[in-house]
């Protein structure tokens, strides 16, 4: 229960720190894969309707193959915020401790988004600016995820429920590739992204597992666009097909 505690605590910082960049970070791949030919996906959205997709294939005994793409379109009054990305990767996972249930897994990986973004002022409910930003971006990151398939037990409705843990670290370089303002073009940013990831997930069955995802954001330079503020929580399903069993 105390993990489950300070996982709490962590989503509680990340929605209070939340704010807005043209850099929109997905859900990174977590697959917690264990041997050749298993496969993993999962599907999460974000309370701001952020909504990513995760898929992972374990090609050899110790390589796995990444897809991930994310998405979100919001459109308000003074406030649209679009956003695309796609990213694969591969890497090395293995497992390790007394009952080989935990695992290490390290993923690289490339990929391209795009953001738009629309700011509108008001005076008195008439329009009086819109300021209108066009982006893409290529981006690469390196990332280490640590995972259990060590269960505790949560009592809801009357039942046992397995729940495990892990986590990931994450680095990203962003760099934008057109940033179009007021169909004019801007000085190009780019910036680097530190994104610790702490994620539960809840066992319905062998396959099937809820989990929720929270996440940290920050950026390691000075920027005015490209910078740091747009953490995740995320609640979504993970399927794993083929895989070692839980203990």
């Amino acid at each position: 229960m105390s993990k489950i505690r300070n996982s709490c605590l962590h989503l509680s910082l990340i929605l209070l720190s939340s704010c807005s960049s043209v850099y929109m970070p997905n859900v990174p791949n977590t697959p917690m894969l264990s041997t050749k030919g298993e496969f993993s996906g999962g599907g999460h959205i974000s309370l701001r309707g952020n909504a990513s997709i995760n898929g992972a294939y374990a090609a050899s005994e110790h390589f796995g193959v990444l897809f991930s793409g994310s998405y979100m379109n919001n459109d308000g009054r003074s406030k649209d915020y679009k956003h695309k990305l796609v990213e694969i990767g591969g890497g090395y996972f293995n497992n390790f401790g007394p009952d080989d249930n935990r695992i290490i897994e390290i993923y690289a990986g490339y990929g391209g988004g795009r953001t738009d973004r629309v700011f509108r002022d008001y005076d008195d409910d008439m329009l009086i600016s819109t300021d209108i930003e066009e982006v893409t971006y290529n981006k690469t990151f390196f990332q280490v995820n640590y995972s259990s398939k060590k269960t505790d037990n949560i009592r809801m409705f009357g039942k046992d429920f397995p729940v495990n843990f892990g986590t990931a670290l994450r680095i990203s370089s962003v760099e934008m590739k057109t940033f179009i303002r007021n169909g004019k073009g801007q000085l190009r940013e780019g910036n680097v992204f530190f994104e610790p990831i702490f994620f539960t997930r809840m066992r319905l069955s062998d396959t099937w597992q809820l989990q929720y995802t929270s996440s940290g954001n920050f950026g390691l330079n000075n920027r005015k666009f490209m910078t740091a503020g747009n953490s995740l929580f995320t609640i979504g399903a993970v399927v794993n097909i083929g895989g070692t069993k839980n203990k």
